[in-house]
């Protein structure tokens, strides 16, 4: 990804190039470790396999963006995945799509809402959503904003990685390390909106998979986040 797209969104909502760029060569310079970190026990195993929620990406075709973050306020958060194979000894998968998405600071997701389970309506608008092809490594990179949480559910961002002629191979889920969200969530823009209602280990769908699904995230408030994962898939 080119780095001078890369903007940092401090909680002020001041881009700083310089500051970002700073940050994102530090931190690529760790990716490789994080994603080696992140595949746990150095096993080969395939990524816990969750459901796509009540919120999916409805025409992630039309949503090919490395920025996702559109009109959103928030902290900055880089957002790099690593796909691997299991049925190739997990080497890097180039060539498969990677859609993610996930809530905005107060809990809303785009094309969604005016019902009882979400009562802002942005059913006409896409931020937060996002296709990415990964590349020879296997990877995919998004720029985005550090996602806020709803009722029932601890912070989280939802991934579904498909074939290149488009057949789904897993759809999962990524956690966020608990100490991070507390410090974002005590800051300027997301204060209002408080602390997470729900514990990783409380949550529905990370209880019994947490240590396959937890983020590895660097950065602070100031420059922003990145978020680093490896997800295993058979392909």
């Amino acid at each position: 990804m080119d780095r001078k797209k890369f903007i940092r969104n401090s909680i002020f909502g001041i881009a700083s190039l310089a500051t970002a760029s700073t940050l994102l060569e530090s931190c690529s310079k760790n990716d490789h470790d994080d994603s080696e970190t992140n595949s746990g026990d150095g096993s080969c195993t395939v990524s816990p396999s969750e459901t796509k929620g009540p919120f999916p990406i409805k025409t992630p075709s039309q949503l090919v963006l490395e920025n996702i973050k559109s009109d959103r306020v928030g902290v900055a958060l880089l957002i790099n995945l690593t796909i691997e194979n299991k049925n190739n000894n997990c080497e890097p998968l180039s060539g498969v799509l990677v859609d993610v998405w996930h809530c905005d600071k107060d809990g809303n997701y785009s094309e969604y809402g005016g019902t009882s389970m979400q009562q802002a309506d942005y059913t006409t608008v896409h931020f937060l959503r996002g296709r990415q092809t990964s590349n020879t490594k296997g990877e995919v990179s998004y720029i985005s904003i550090y996602p806020g949480w709803y009722q029932g559910r601890a912070p989280h961002i939802h991934v579904e990685v498909l074939s290149a002629s488009g057949n789904s191979l897993l759809v999962t889920q990524i956690a966020f390390p608990e100490p991070v969200s507390s410090t974002v969530y005590a800051s300027i823009n997301y204060a209002a909106h408080g602390q997470a209602d729900t514990a990783n280990t409380r949550d529905n769908v990370f209880s019994d998979s947490l240590s396959d699904e937890l983020a590895t995230i660097t950065g602070n408030l100031t420059d922003g986040y990145t978020l680093s994962k490896t997800i295993i898939v058979n392909a």
